[in-house]
């Protein structure tokens, strides 16, 4: 079975989500902070009318918070009901993955901050895109108390 995923750059590494999870990509616009939630939690933008809790993917990681500039994008995804903006340094390709090839995450330290949120990892050309588990990402309470 092969899956698409579309890939994108976060601190310089290479990601990957499942396309089917994605709703849009947007040019980055500022968010509206909100008191009391996650530093992970960049603030909300409006969504044609809905409210969108947008994520700092890097931060999310574990790794430092994004100094946001026009060139970030806003990857929208749907996991359910949830609706959730992670902001990426730039958004890569769309890939096809054979579903078999994909590894499993190796096992590390309980110090490691993104192995986690990984589904797995794939080898595309000469590159390793690290695909995420998006219910993993979301799993907190917190982010579903931002929207």
């Amino acid at each position: 079975m092969l899956r698409e995923l579309i890939t994108f750059e976060v601190e310089g590494q290479v990601f990957g989500l499942d396309i089917m999870a994605i709703r849009e990509i947007r040019a980055w616009s500022p968010t509206t902070r909100l008191p009391r939630v996650p530093s992970y939690v960049a603030g909300v933008v409006n969504l044609r009318g809905t409210v969108l809790p947008v994520i700092d993917l890097g931060a999310r990681l574990g790794w430092r918070a994004t100094e946001a500039t026009p060139r970030h994008a806003i990857i929208v995804t749907q996991q359910g009901a949830q609706i959730s903006g992670w902001i990426v340094d730039s958004v890569s390709d769309i890939v096809t993955v054979p579903e078999n090839t994909m590894q499993p995450p190796p096992p590390t330290s309980t110090g490691d901050t993104v192995v986690p949120f990984l589904e797995g990892l794939a080898a595309i050309e000469d590159r390793m895109v690290m695909v995420l588990n998006l219910a993993a990402l979301l799993e907190a309470a917190q982010i579903a108390e931002a929207a």
